[in-house]
């Protein structure tokens, strides 16, 4: 009887606290913490002079995009934005593709991180402008620039007309199971093991209904797993490391539904932070989660970070991987890199 009322009680504790946490990382989400390091550059275009709008078609609020994003067009003494939509079988590099042909220094996404990740993909290393306006459910690199999620017609406004900076772009070559490779581009956060094991199992009309939430029910089947052992190696280094680990997590920015998770994170300062997680239990996952949610300065032996250009790592058996939230198929080895200031970005 006393080890069932330790263990409700433990439970309820938990709980408690992850309330608590909860509460408190939501408050943070509107203190400043903009994750650029340089400013912003002297660039001869400022103004844009053709603008094109990609719209993913799936998401609430293309119309209103499209509506806003003419306005401050019109207001500029600008053409109307030429017009493009995403398909199922193309996130966006198409459509981007066309724009550039078609003469646009500036380009507007509307969607999701997915569709802004695939324009940037077409513009990466090119003197046109990326803009975007967050209709998606996690919109995180929106957030982690502080363009506003509640206010299309001031996010329109940065998209066209915002300070242009140029940032970091991620990339994650992949050696898939069936032989064949995969070199996807990151703007947010990449990642190998049960952070994709939750993008890969979260309902898609329960993330339609009630938005992140829905990762939360995933996040909860993931957390009895077990650890898996990775091989890896950081650019410069000689020695390959060996680690037990639930997740490793490639950052590009630092904030997560308003959780400062990488906090050395820095869109533009040429390196990514690798975060290696390795809790054992339930009992792990939180330790993870207060450091995080109070912004401990202390380190803790079940999250490790890294600054590296690069890293190679090693699966002892398949594993899952993602970048920005979508799911990118299985493998037993990849690597990631990192091209500084390869993009430019409209910023507030």
């Amino acid at each position: 009887m006393q080890t069932n009322r330790a263990i409700i009680f433990s439970a309820a504790a938990a709980a408690a606290a992850a309330a608590a946490t909860s509460w408190y990382s939501v408050r943070k989400l509107s203190q400043s913490n903009k994750p650029l390091s340089r400013p912003a550059e002297a660039v001869a275009q400022a103004e844009p002079r053709k603008v094109a709008l990609i719209i993913n078609p799936s998401k609430s609020g293309g119309e209103n995009a499209t509506q806003a994003v003419a306005r401050v067009c019109a207001e500029a003494g600008l053409d109307e934005p030429l017009i493009f939509n995403t398909t199922v079988q193309n996130a966006g590099q198409d459509a981007a593709q066309k724009a550039l042909a078609a003469g646009c220094d500036t380009i507007v996404a509307a969607g999701g991180d997915g569709t802004i990740r695939a324009v940037a993909e077409a513009l990466e290393g090119t003197q046109t402008t990326l803009g975007i306006i967050p209709l998606g459910t996690g919109n995180l690199l929106a957030r982690n620039v502080q363009i506003p999620l509640d206010d299309l017609q001031t996010a329109a406004f940065v998209a066209v007309r915002g300070t242009v900076r140029r940032i970091d772009v991620g990339h994650m070559k992949l050696n898939l199971l069936d032989g064949s490779t995969a070199d996807h581009a990151f703007l947010v956060i990449a990642g190998v093991g049960t952070d994709a094991d939750l993008f890969d199992d979260t309902d898609e009309e329960m993330k339609s209904k009630v938005g992140w939430l829905a990762y939360s029910q995933a996040g909860l089947r993931q957390l009895p797993g077990r650890r898996k052992r990775v091989h890896f190696k950081l650019s410069g280094d000689s020695n390959w490391q060996t680690r037990k680990v639930r997740s490793v997590l490639f950052a590009n920015v630092g904030k997560l539904q308003g959780l400062d998770f990488v906090p050395d994170a820095k869109l533009d300062d040429g390196v990514l932070d690798a975060v290696v997680l390795s809790p054992r239990s339930a009992a792990g996952w939180t330790w993870i989660f207060l450091k995080t949610a109070f912004r401990a300065k202390n380190k803790i032996p079940v999250m490790s970070f890294y600054q590296t250009s690069g890293i190679s790592l090693r699966c002892a058996e398949p594993m899952n991987t993602q970048i920005d939230g979508d799911p990118t198929g299985q493998v037993n080895e990849l690597e990631v890199s990192v091209s500084p200031g390869s993009l430019r970005l409209r910023t507030p």
